[in-house]
């Protein structure tokens, strides 16, 4: 039986249990359309050829590459304590190596982004699993006919491991091919897949979990203020194995231009780290973040 003092709560409780045994398959395709729709039907772009090359003239050569994070948080299907609680942050940049056009309007830089899962709430604070993502890569703005900004690609040699060794080491290279642009008007969208190799003696089984793609949507919802986010990312096998990622970003300063906010963030997958990428999660977290302006060139 139930008390009366629980009836409000269990309805919820329940809902929240099922989503988050879900599998990845069931949710993708929901969460993507509802994604979608966030968006208007206008695909106008707002910068031309000229604007993008003098854009880029004055970045800085080293920059934020990928969200500069600190969030912890607990999990949902699971009993929460210290063992299951944590911490997450990250730490990514890019270098540009020249301004300079290169063969094919191409630009060449370099990126390092690193990230680790902290056991904060256990007594030494360990730090459980730590992966090093750097890259070398090139980018390649693509314009229409009207010579107004339509996307940008980038084809990057990438190495990601977790410097541990033994039966602990995790590692994997892979060629990666990336296309962003505008898919509304508030909308922009990322498609990334990747060519691994070098990753079967480690960890030969990667690749159900990890799959060869990976899709990330973002929606401006108040501009400089309130943002949504999805990345979505299928095992190579037709099973649950995958991940979906949401965020929403707020901005609680004065300053809506500042590129820093309060990020909430609920993962539900597997793969979130190297060390167990086997292991499936559902866990909300919260903190700070300096958010990438990777995006600004389709605003």
């Amino acid at each position: 039986m139930t008390s009366d003092s629980n009836i409000g709560t269990a309805p919820l409780n329940i809902i929240i249990d099922k989503i988050s045994h879900m599998k990845i398959h069931q949710l993708a395709f929901p969460l993507l359309i509802v994604t979608i729709l966030l968006g208007s039907s206008s695909f106008a772009q707002s910068i031309n050829r000229k604007q993008l090359k003098d854009s880029v003239k004055r970045l800085p050569y080293f920059s934020i590459h990928k969200d500069n994070f600190f969030i912890t948080g607990v999990p949902t299907n699971s009993e929460i304590n210290s063992a299951t609680s944590n911490a997450k942050y990250q730490i990514s940049f890019k270098q540009i190596i020249t301004r300079n056009r290169l063969p094919w309007d191409s630009y060449l830089f370099l990126t390092y982004t690193q990230k680790a899962f902290w056991d904060i709430y256990e007594d030494s604070f360990p730090f459980r699993d730590i992966n090093f993502n750097p890259s070398v890569a090139m980018g390649k703005p693509f314009f229409d006919t009207n010579d107004v900004l339509k996307g940008f690609a980038t084809i990057a040699l990438e190495h990601e491991s977790n410097g541990r060794d033994s039966i602990f080491s995790r590692s994997w290279n892979r060629v990666t091919a990336s296309y962003s642009t505008k898919i509304f008007k508030n909308t922009t969208a990322n498609f990334e897949a990747w060519l691994p190799f070098g990753y079967k003696n480690d960890n030969p089984d990667l690749l159900e979990y990890i799959g060869l793609t990976e899709l990330n949507i973002e929606h401006e919802m108040i501009r400089d203020k309130l943002y949504f986010n999805i990345m979505l990312r299928k095992g190579l096998n037709l099973d649950g194995k995958g991940t979906v990622r949401s965020r929403i970003y707020y901005n609680p300063f004065k300053n809506n231009r500042s590129n820093q906010f309060i990020m909430l963030e609920w993962y539900l997958g597997q793969a979130e780290g190297l060390l167990d990428y086997q292991k499936s999660r559902s866990m909300i977290r919260i903190g700070y973040v300096i958010k990438t302006n990777e995006f600004d060139f389709f605003r």
